[in-house]
Protein backbone atom coordinates (compact mmCIF):
# COMPACT_ATOMS: atom_id res chain seq x y z
CA UNK A 1 0.00 0.00 0.00
CA UNK A 2 1.86 3.81 -0.73
CA UNK A 3 2.55 5.73 1.79
CA UNK A 4 -0.09 8.50 2.63
CA UNK A 5 2.17 10.97 1.16
CA UNK A 6 2.53 9.46 -2.20
CA UNK A 7 -1.49 9.34 -2.99
CA UNK A 8 -3.17 12.05 -4.86
CA UNK A 9 -5.06 15.08 -3.51
CA UNK A 10 -8.46 13.54 -3.97
CA UNK A 11 -7.73 9.92 -2.43
CA UNK A 12 -6.67 11.86 0.74
CA UNK A 13 -9.81 13.64 1.01
CA UNK A 14 -11.84 10.37 0.54
CA UNK A 15 -9.34 8.64 3.25
CA UNK A 16 -10.29 11.51 5.68
CA UNK A 17 -13.85 11.78 5.45
CA UNK A 18 -13.78 8.03 6.34
CA UNK A 19 -11.69 8.97 9.81
CA UNK A 20 -8.46 8.44 8.85
CA UNK A 21 -7.16 12.62 10.54
CA UNK A 22 -3.69 11.77 9.15
CA UNK A 23 -4.65 11.63 5.70
CA UNK A 24 -5.69 15.67 6.21
CA UNK A 25 -2.37 16.17 8.10
CA UNK A 26 -0.55 15.08 4.60
CA UNK A 27 -2.58 17.37 2.75
CA UNK A 28 -2.28 20.68 5.10
CA UNK A 29 1.56 19.79 4.75
CA UNK A 30 1.38 19.61 0.85
CA UNK A 31 -0.32 22.45 0.69
CA UNK A 32 0.67 24.73 4.18
CA UNK A 33 3.47 27.14 2.50
CA UNK A 34 1.49 27.97 -0.83
CA UNK A 35 -1.51 28.82 1.13
CA UNK A 36 0.61 30.48 3.64
CA UNK A 37 2.37 32.76 1.31
CA UNK A 38 -0.62 33.68 -0.77
CA UNK A 39 -2.21 35.25 2.73
CA UNK A 40 0.66 36.92 3.67
CA UNK A 41 1.04 38.79 0.06
CA UNK A 42 -2.26 39.47 0.24
CA UNK A 43 -2.54 41.12 3.95
CA UNK A 44 1.07 42.03 4.33
CA UNK A 45 1.06 41.08 8.02
CA UNK A 46 2.54 38.03 9.63
CA UNK A 47 0.30 37.69 12.80
CA UNK A 48 -3.00 38.29 10.67
CA UNK A 49 -1.90 36.03 7.85
CA UNK A 50 -1.09 33.12 10.16
CA UNK A 51 -4.93 33.69 11.68
CA UNK A 52 -6.33 33.55 8.35
CA UNK A 53 -4.39 30.65 7.76
CA UNK A 54 -5.99 29.04 10.55
CA UNK A 55 -9.17 30.00 9.94
CA UNK A 56 -9.19 28.32 6.36
CA UNK A 57 -8.02 24.86 7.19
CA UNK A 58 -10.65 25.29 10.18
CA UNK A 59 -13.13 25.75 6.85
CA UNK A 60 -11.66 23.39 5.00
CA UNK A 61 -12.06 20.32 7.51
CA UNK A 62 -16.04 21.69 8.14
CA UNK A 63 -16.60 21.60 4.39
CA UNK A 64 -15.10 18.41 3.97
CA UNK A 65 -16.44 16.31 6.91
CA UNK A 66 -20.15 17.79 5.52
CA UNK A 67 -19.75 16.53 2.44
CA UNK A 68 -19.25 19.75 0.19
CA UNK A 69 -16.08 18.44 -1.55
CA UNK A 70 -16.81 16.96 -4.90
CA UNK A 71 -14.15 15.38 -7.51
CA UNK A 72 -15.27 17.76 -9.84
CA UNK A 73 -12.50 19.22 -10.31
CA UNK A 74 -8.52 19.89 -8.25
CA UNK A 75 -8.34 19.69 -4.92
CA UNK A 76 -6.14 22.68 -5.16
CA UNK A 77 -8.07 24.75 -7.46
CA UNK A 78 -11.42 23.78 -4.56
CA UNK A 79 -9.08 24.98 -1.79
CA UNK A 80 -7.79 27.95 -2.96
CA UNK A 81 -11.15 29.20 -3.92
CA UNK A 82 -11.62 28.95 -0.21
CA UNK A 83 -8.64 30.49 0.68
CA UNK A 84 -9.65 33.50 -2.12
CA UNK A 85 -13.69 33.67 -0.90
CA UNK A 86 -12.52 33.70 3.22
CA UNK A 87 -9.87 36.75 2.19
CA UNK A 88 -12.19 38.97 0.59
CA UNK A 89 -15.00 37.98 3.36
CA UNK A 90 -12.34 39.33 6.01
CA UNK A 91 -11.81 42.22 4.13
CA UNK A 92 -15.66 42.50 3.40
CA UNK A 93 -16.14 42.64 7.22
CA UNK A 94 -13.15 44.65 8.68
CA UNK A 95 -13.69 47.81 6.03
CA UNK A 96 -9.89 46.79 5.86
CA UNK A 97 -9.83 48.39 2.70
CA UNK A 98 -9.99 51.86 3.74
CA UNK A 99 -6.32 51.01 6.09
CA UNK A 100 -4.65 48.85 3.81
CA UNK A 101 -3.30 49.41 0.15
CA UNK A 102 -2.62 47.06 -2.39
CA UNK A 103 -1.43 50.06 -5.30
CA UNK A 104 1.93 48.10 -5.16
CA UNK A 105 0.82 44.85 -6.02
CA UNK A 106 0.58 43.86 -9.61
CA UNK A 107 -3.61 41.88 -8.79
CA UNK A 108 -6.41 44.62 -7.29
CA UNK A 109 -7.87 42.20 -5.50
CA UNK A 110 -11.27 44.44 -4.48
CA UNK A 111 -11.75 46.10 -8.16
CA UNK A 112 -10.95 43.17 -10.75
CA UNK A 113 -14.02 42.45 -12.78
CA UNK A 114 -12.55 39.09 -13.89
CA UNK A 115 -11.75 37.97 -10.40
CA UNK A 116 -15.75 38.36 -9.55
CA UNK A 117 -16.94 36.80 -12.65
CA UNK A 118 -14.84 33.94 -13.26
CA UNK A 119 -14.27 31.76 -10.39
CA UNK A 120 -11.28 29.76 -11.48
CA UNK A 121 -9.19 32.29 -11.45
CA UNK A 122 -7.14 31.53 -8.09
CA UNK A 123 -4.14 30.06 -10.06
CA UNK A 124 -3.66 32.70 -12.40
CA UNK A 125 -3.98 35.23 -9.36
CA UNK A 126 -1.47 33.17 -7.74
CA UNK A 127 0.98 32.70 -10.45
CA UNK A 128 1.45 36.93 -11.00
CA UNK A 129 1.62 37.38 -7.22
CA UNK A 130 4.30 34.41 -6.26
CA UNK A 131 5.77 32.81 -9.16
CA UNK A 132 8.37 35.90 -10.07
CA UNK A 133 9.74 35.31 -6.89
CA UNK A 134 9.36 31.66 -6.32
CA UNK A 135 11.27 31.14 -9.70
CA UNK A 136 14.23 33.11 -8.80
CA UNK A 137 14.71 31.23 -5.52
CA UNK A 138 14.43 27.99 -7.52
CA UNK A 139 16.76 28.76 -10.11
CA UNK A 140 19.36 29.51 -7.15
CA UNK A 141 19.15 26.01 -5.96
CA UNK A 142 21.81 23.51 -7.24
CA UNK A 143 20.95 21.55 -9.96
CA UNK A 144 20.20 17.97 -8.68
CA UNK A 145 17.74 19.94 -6.08
CA UNK A 146 15.91 22.38 -8.44
CA UNK A 147 15.31 19.43 -10.60
CA UNK A 148 13.60 17.31 -8.08
CA UNK A 149 11.62 20.10 -6.66
CA UNK A 150 10.05 21.14 -10.04
CA UNK A 151 9.16 17.36 -11.05
CA UNK A 152 7.27 17.06 -7.13
CA UNK A 153 5.70 20.30 -7.45
CA UNK A 154 4.80 21.34 -10.72
CA UNK A 155 4.67 17.66 -12.33
CA UNK A 156 3.84 16.00 -9.33
CA UNK A 157 5.47 12.93 -9.84
CA UNK A 158 6.32 10.06 -7.03
CA UNK A 159 9.44 9.99 -5.69
CA UNK A 160 9.71 6.60 -7.52
CA UNK A 161 8.85 8.46 -10.65
CA UNK A 162 11.53 11.14 -10.03
CA UNK A 163 14.28 8.28 -8.90
CA UNK A 164 13.15 6.62 -12.03
CA UNK A 165 13.47 9.66 -14.57
CA UNK A 166 16.88 10.93 -12.46
CA UNK A 167 18.11 7.24 -12.41
CA UNK A 168 18.57 7.56 -8.43
CA UNK A 169 17.37 5.73 -5.52
CA UNK A 170 14.38 6.99 -3.89
CA UNK A 171 16.20 8.07 -1.01
CA UNK A 172 18.54 10.11 -3.07
CA UNK A 173 15.52 11.67 -4.50
CA UNK A 174 14.04 12.25 -1.06
CA UNK A 175 17.02 13.64 0.27
CA UNK A 176 17.07 16.07 -2.60
CA UNK A 177 13.87 17.74 -2.05
CA UNK A 178 14.63 17.76 1.79
CA UNK A 179 17.92 20.07 0.87
CA UNK A 180 15.65 22.14 -1.83
CA UNK A 181 13.17 22.74 1.15
CA UNK A 182 15.59 24.04 3.57
CA UNK A 183 17.86 25.99 1.25
CA UNK A 184 14.62 27.67 -0.09
CA UNK A 185 13.57 28.40 3.43
CA UNK A 186 17.29 29.41 4.50
CA UNK A 187 17.43 31.60 1.20
CA UNK A 188 13.48 32.75 1.59
CA UNK A 189 14.61 34.04 5.61
CA UNK A 190 17.66 36.21 4.08
CA UNK A 191 15.64 37.86 1.81
CA UNK A 192 12.84 38.90 3.80
CA UNK A 193 10.35 36.31 2.50
CA UNK A 194 8.29 34.58 5.39
CA UNK A 195 7.00 30.64 4.71
CA UNK A 196 4.95 29.02 6.78
CA UNK A 197 6.76 26.62 9.27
Amino acid sequence: MKKLNELADEQLVSLYTEGNDSAFDTLLKRYESKVFSYILYSVKNQELAEDLFQDVFIKMVVRIKNGQYAENGKFSSWMMRIVHNHLIDYYRTSNAEKTISNDATEVDLFNNADIAINENCEQEMIDQQTLKEVKELIAQLPDSQREVLMMRVYDELSFKEIAEKTNCSINTALGRMRYAIINLRHMAFKRGISMAS
